[in-house]
């Protein structure tokens, strides 16, 4: 969708973040104040707004995510964060997953692809390029916990084992007990999403992941969900491939496919769990566009992140595509034993930046940053979690030359 906002003089709400957050996002910063000015000739600028957000917001307020942050994402739309720790003990599960939730960003999108001039872990990390939406709503981060030895929780056994005849529960005295809802209209909207970003990028694959064959009736109605949501884009599904196959053999299947793929339709097909994150380090280039639930989405984002060098380099947002909102994040940890060292890697936040940029509908600026990093990290300039010397400042100033 488009989003509706001030085209030359945005309001973005920002967050620092903690631990690193503060040295990280001032850096970043800088780097896309300069880009927007070189892009547009000082004919447009971004209004920055300060948000508050984790240990920082609760030191000055007693809340980890005030309301008065959730509602100026409300009225601006838009709004980019660095990393936010997790408070110990009791209140928010994640401050991350709160902000999610309440906001309703019912897509993490995280794009992986591989930078020139990284080491990476694989023999070909080149042949990373896809792109993961998360749902990010429901799933065990909707937090129906009930802790053991708990009241709630004996009801819960109770409930289950009498009025269900559930004899599954092996210690029922002992066990704590999760709910996972995973819906329909929370499942299509998140593949809808999907759909729509593979159709606007000339995408040719898009990738159902899920655990249907153990958890029948959550991932498995995820995948029956999403291949429905297929079918109102005239997909070519697995299931015409397989049944031209059965019908007329390999050859006749894969030249359907050929043709399919030739005129614009997009091949579905869906994979579990586990045996996708076996293809994604033997058949990378195999995969596009991936459409997951959110633990699997989380367990595959940061693994495709480490094929390609690391979380350190690894964008993502968070979005609502029907009401415009969106967070843009820096995806990995406030690492709090290098706060103030100067050693923190930005590239994450700068390419959540660079998605940033792309959503409200400034491609131009998005453009020069990526080719900056490019051209930065082909250099051999790198950050020491990347192998080389520079600090934080260094590593900004290097890519703001690069910017021209």
């Amino acid at each position: 969708m488009e989003v509706k906002m001030n085209k030359n003089n945005p309001t973005i709400g920002y967050i620092e973040g903690d631990g690193i957050g503060k040295e990280i996002f001032s850096h970043a910063k800088k780097l896309f104040d300069e880009a927007v000015a070189l892009a547009f000739s000082g004919e447009k600028q971004v209004n920055w707004l300060e948000l508050m957000a984790g240990e920082q917001a609760f030191e000055k307020t007693g809340e980890y995510l005030p309301q008065a942050t959730l509602d100026a994402i409300g009225k601006h739309k838009i709004a980019i964060k660095g990393p936010l720790g997790t408070p110990v003990g009791k209140g928010f599960r994640s401050v991350n997953v709160a902000l999610r939730q309440q906001l309703d960003l019912y897509a993490c999108v995280r794009p992986v692809e591989y930078f020139t001039g990284i080491e990476a872990p694989v023999k070909k990390p080149e042949a990373v390029n896809m792109t993961i939406f998360r749902e990010n709503t429901e799933d065990i981060y909707a937090g129906i916990e009930f802790d053991q030895g708990t009241d709630d929780v004996a009801k819960v056994v109770h409930f289950l084992t009498e009025e269900f005849g559930v004899n599954k529960i092996r210690f029922p005295k002992t066990s704590a007990i999760g709910i996972k809802p995973v819906s329909e209209e929370g499942t299509k909207r998140l593949v809808k999403a999907a759909f729509e970003y593979a159709v606007a990028n000339g995408k040719q694959r898009m990738t159902l992941v899920h655990k249907g064959n153990i958890m029948k009736f959550t991932e498995g109605g995820f995948r029956k969900w999403g291949y429905e949501v297929a079918e109102g884009y005239d997909a070519f599904t697995k299931s015409m491939y397989d049944y031209i196959k059965k019908q007329g053999g390999l050859e006749a299947a894969e030249n359907a496919k050929e043709r399919a793929l030739a005129s614009g339709r997009i091949y579905v097909d869906d994979v579990i769990a586990d045996n996708f994150l076996q293809q994604i380090l033997l058949n990378p280039e195999s995969f596009d566009v991936v459409a997951t639930l959110n633990l699997n989405g989380d367990y595959i984002s940061d693994a495709l992140a480490a094929q390609v060098g690391g979380i350190g380099i690894a964008p993502g947002a968070n979005i609502n595509y029907d009401t415009g909102h969106a967070v843009f994040e820096a995806t990995h940890g406030t690492a709090p034993d290098i706060v103030g060292q100067n050693l923190a890697n930005p590239s994450s936040l700068i390419l959540s930046g660079v998605m940033m940029f792309d959503y409200i509908g400034w491609p131009e600026v998005a453009h020069l940053i990526k080719n900056a990093l490019a051209k930065t990290l082909s250099n051999g300039a790198l950050t020491t979690d990347l192998g080389g010397m520079l600090g934080t400042a260094e590593f900004t100033e290097k890519m703001i030359a690069n910017l021209k």
